[in-house]
């Protein structure tokens, strides 16, 4: 594995011909896979906005643990400092975050409805925008794979539409005093879903294991998002797509806090995740489950309610 991710650029998907779609694809395929991870430039949102939606919840963040614990007890909402840990990791990781999901809509309803703080102003108009934005750029995405697949471009749409999607604002604070060695702002460990969007993050520290066991700092800059794909996706492709692992380490230089946004772009609950056809050759497959049923069983090995 190169100590560099792939960089590729998403104008080629949104405004490219039939040879750039292709072009994206193969390029899209072969870091995912090869890596786990890509970096995504030319994407289309408004660096001002992102940049207001950092601002924004770092002013969320910054308020007193009593305000902001007025908004937890859920998977969306508020999860206070040193609640997640990593699945078999029992040392707690050093972070806080919100999570928001999709909205109700007519004839889709929604098993948790979104929470919406009364501070900063604009909170909820900026992350919904957000999220609609980041959902329509995976839907993208998953159409690529899916045409890699062999499948039909849209097949992933039907199994998205209204399902379990997040968006996360997550805040690392500055590493406090007589902290547990063990803990670490994020453990190791992969994601669950299908596919996560990485907005680019304010602040050092992501690292993805390479093949040969190294640890590779990732970052990436104000105008690029981090791709890479999740346990989902890993067990509906037998493993023709990895999920793999990554932490996110402790300051090494000023003890400052460190803020990310990632989009976990995940099916409804009632979506079977059984190994795919075309994949079955490739190793012999995991068991069929539902996406509600594997979701809920991995937010409780991490410490989290269920979706």
């Amino acid at each position: 594995m190169s100590d560099t991710v792939k960089t590729i650029d998403y104008g080629q998907y949104c405004h490219g011909d039939q040879l750039d779609h292709q072009s994206f694809r193969l390029q899209l395929v072969s870091g995912l896979r090869e890596q786990g991870f890509v970096r995504l430039v030319n994407h289309g949102l408004d660096p001002t906005f992102l940049r207001r939606c950092y601002h924004l919840s770092e002013a969320f963040f910054a308020q007193p643990e009593s305000a902001k614990r007025t908004y937890a007890g859920a998977l969306r909402g508020y999860t206070p400092f040193g609640t997640e840990h990593a699945k078999d990791h029992a040392a707690p990781d050093l972070k806080e975050f919100w999570q928001i999901g999709h909205e109700a809509e007519a004839g889709r309803p929604v098993a948790q409805p979104n929470v919406w703080p009364e501070f900063p102003a604009g909170f909820r108009d900026a992350f919904q925008t957000l999220f609609r934005e980041l959902f329509a750029m995976g839907q993208g995405l998953l159409r690529v794979i899916a045409s890699d697949l062999k499948l039909d471009p849209g097949y992933f749409d039907q199994r998205i539409a209204g399902g379990t999607s997040l968006l996360r604002l997550l805040h690392y604070p500055p590493i406090p005093d007589g902290v547990d060695p063990d803990c670490i702002r994020a453990a190791a460990h992969e994601d669950i879903n299908l596919i996560t969007l990485l907005v680019a993050a304010e602040g050092a520290g992501l690292e993805i294991l390479d093949m040969d066991g190294n640890w590779l700092p990732v970052e990436n800059g104000p105008d690029e998002i981090i791709i890479d794909t999740g346990d989902m996706m890993k067990r509906l492709t037998n493993g023709y797509f990895p999920a793999t692992t990554h932490r996110v380490v402790n300051p090494s230089g000023p003890n400052v806090s460190r803020y990310s946004m990632p989009f976990f772009v995940q099916p409804r609950p009632d979506v079977s995740l059984a190994c795919l056809p075309d994949c079955r050759h490739l190793k012999t497959p995991e068991p069929d489950i539902a996406v509600g049923e594997f979701l809920n069983q991995r937010l409780k090995d991490i410490g989290l309610p269920g979706g």
